[in-house]
């Protein structure tokens, strides 16, 4: 050039608005297709659709269901699930059977019936811990919370296997809050 300045590259890209000049492709875009060429086809082109939903050799639909209410579990699942509802309290505390009644009580008679004696019976060894703690003031509590305590594990425990047999079990005593 007779400017005195250098010419550029020609890889190297030129200002926007220079004539005749493509800019390049953003980052991660495909190039548009040079003049007079066809586009490529999209990439799924040829390919066969998935069948229905409930077609024969369909695969079974993920996430919740189509239809409204709830689907009931399998004996397996229930089992499995009224096991961990007897034995939550042991490491939690009463919001482990109240959570799972509220999530499960409607997805089979097994589960509701365990959901419900699990959360009577943790209710019912609330009420006899805290009346524990205020008996400790006159000394009666250091005896019964430990009583209050071994019986809330025993029960649950053994329900817990009696649940695993496939059995309805009822706590001995514990006060029906919920039916």
């Amino acid at each position: 050039m007779s400017d005195g300045q250098p010419t550029p590259p020609a890889d190297t890209p030129q200002p926007e608005g220079t004539p005749g000049v493509t800019p390049p492709p953003p980052a991660g875009a495909t190039p548009p297709p040079p003049p007079g060429a066809t586009p490529p086809p999209p990439p799924n082109y040829g390919a066969t659709p998935p069948p229905p939903p409930g077609a024969p050799g369909a695969y079974p639909q993920q996430g919740y269901p189509a239809a409204p209410g709830v689907q009931p579990m399998n004996p397996t699942d229930e089992k499995t699930w009224s096991i961990l509802l007897h034995l939550g309290p042991i490491i939690v505390s009463f919001l482990v059977p109240l959570i799972g009644y509220l999530v499960l009580k409607d997805r089979g008679p097994f589960i509701r019936h365990n959901a419900v004696q699990a959360l009577n019976f943790t209710l019912t060894m609330l009420i006899g811990y805290v009346a524990s703690y205020l008996l400790m003031l006159v000394l009666i509590g250091f005896i019964t919370l430990p009583i209050v305590w071994v019986l809330s594990i025993v029960f649950a425990i053994i329900a817990a296997v009696k649940t695993n047999k496939g059995e309805y079990y009822t706590y001995p005593f514990s006060i029906k809050f919920v039916k």
